[in-house]
């Protein structure tokens, strides 16, 4: 690979579509559309998600499993994985109910709407229910406030942070620090906001908490990227206290391990149809 210092973009930048069809790039590429026809599973419940047990695809699973131990039967749902390493998301299928080709998904058959982007698929599914999002106007807005917020900034950490400090093919000393340094500064504003609060929003537990832990909690949690010595997360003392208790929510315990195809074998749960699957 080229050395990035010596490296002079071109006038035109073309795809390398062998070099891509090769690496990890694969999972991206500069066009939309599917690659195969493939019709997507259905069970039986209304609700059909469609992901893969990333943060993004946590946000929702934890939300539903919030909503089941509510005894909300409405959100009873079958979790369908999406294999992005093997191209699952290019599927004519996929592409139905999310035109972006990336995971979550959600079907709701009650009503025959998609949802996709997970930060919709949590309000949408919040809204319906009228859970984990406040009623009044002031708190309502605030939970948007972090919802959003999350939705802007989990791609630094993620995208950014994560791809050159653990997935990258080389480590490119200006990307990590770039990315490193607006990390801590999220962190921090977490930090500084989870002083003088129990939750994002006050009080209550919401969807800006559902949406936020699986990046951040799990980040300060030692579970994603193994960072958390390079990055001192054990300074955030408000987000370590916070990310700990969501994480000992039985509905979050049930959540995390939905779709998830990696790490110790007793927290993977590749498909989701029934309460019983847990056991």
């Amino acid at each position: 690979m080229m050395n990035p210092q010596n490296y002079t973009p071109p006038e035109v930048w073309e795809w390398d579509q062998a070099e891509g069809a090769a690496s990890s790039s694969k999972l991206n590429r500069p066009i939309a559309g599917p690659t195969h026809e493939t019709e997507l599973p259905q069970g039986e419940h209304p609700l059909q998600l469609y992901s893969l047990g990333t943060p993004n695809g946590q946000k929702v699973t934890i939300l539903l499993e919030e909503l089941l131990q509510l005894e909300i039967q409405e959100a009873e749902y079958d979790a369908w994985l999406i294999n992005i390493g093997e191209g699952d998301q290019f599927s004519s299928g996929f592409l139905a109910v999310n035109p972006n080709s990336k995971i979550p998904a959600l079907l709701d058959r009650t009503n025959n709407l998609r949802v996709f982007e997970s930060g919709s698929i949590l309000l949408y599914l919040a809204d319906k229910h009228q859970q984990f999002l406040p009623q009044s106007t002031a708190g309502r807005t605030e939970a948007l406030n972090w919802l959003f917020w999350l939705q802007g900034s989990a791609p630094y950490l993620g995208g950014g942070f994560g791809h050159f400090y653990h997935y990258a093919p080389e480590r490119i000393e200006y990307a990590i620090n770039r990315f490193a340094m607006e990390t801590k500064r999220q962190l921090d504003v977490l930090d500084r906001e989870l002083a003088h609060k129990k939750f994002l929003t006050g009080e209550e537990y919401s969807i800006a908490d559902i949406a936020t832990w699986p990046w951040y909690g799990s980040l300060v949690r030692g579970e994603i990227y193994e960072a958390g010595k390079f990055l001192q997360v054990n300074n955030y003392l408000n987000v370590v206290r916070w990310a700990q208790e969501i994480f000992e929510r039985p509905a979050v315990q049930r959540g995390r391990r939905v779709n998830r195809t990696w790490g110790d074998e007793t927290e993977q749960l590749r498909e989701r149809h029934s309460a019983a699957d847990f056991e």
